[in-house]
């Protein structure tokens, strides 16, 4: 007799890529991914950010970095706030939530990591603000979505 299978639909898990640790290369990159909210709202993740990714002046390829940009991001570090010392995250969220004019949180995963959400579709501004702050070059970004 046939019995027929059926699959229950299941979620779309945007970060299930970066869960499989035997991927070669995961932890190498910056993953940039939207998540639809409801209607029109969305929110920007990014993950894979490290703290030793210092900004840095020139990249081995030769690609200039933006030196506006970089003043921001050393204004930011100097600051604290209500006593205590930023984290690296941090610092970058402060500088992307007056870059862009939008919200944001770092939200502590226990498999990920620190991850920076931002609100609304931000994708290739942070990407190419990660870029020209020389904190990653162009091939360590993953943009995902849509």
């Amino acid at each position: 007799m046939f019995e027929p299978e059926f699959h229950n639909p299941t979620s779309y898990d945007p970060f299930a890529e970066a869960e499989e640790s035997d991927a070669r290369g995961v932890k190498e990159y910056v993953h940039i991914r939207i998540q639809q909210r409801n209607g029109k709202k969305s929110v920007t993740t990014v993950q894979g950010l490290k703290e030793e990714q210092e900004p840095k002046e020139e990249f081995e390829s030769g690609d200039e970095v933006d030196q506006n940009i970089l003043k921001k991001l050393k204004k930011v570090k100097k600051l604290k706030e209500k006593g205590k010392e930023l984290s690296f995250e941090e610092k970058i969220l402060k500088t992307l939530k007056k870059e862009f004019c939008c919200n944001g949180i770092v939200v502590q995963d226990k498999e990920l990591g620190k991850v920076i959400q931002l609100q609304g579709d931000q994708r290739k501004n942070v990407a190419q603000f990660l870029v020209q702050a020389g904190l990653v070059r162009k091939v360590q970004i993953k943009i995902h979505g849509f």
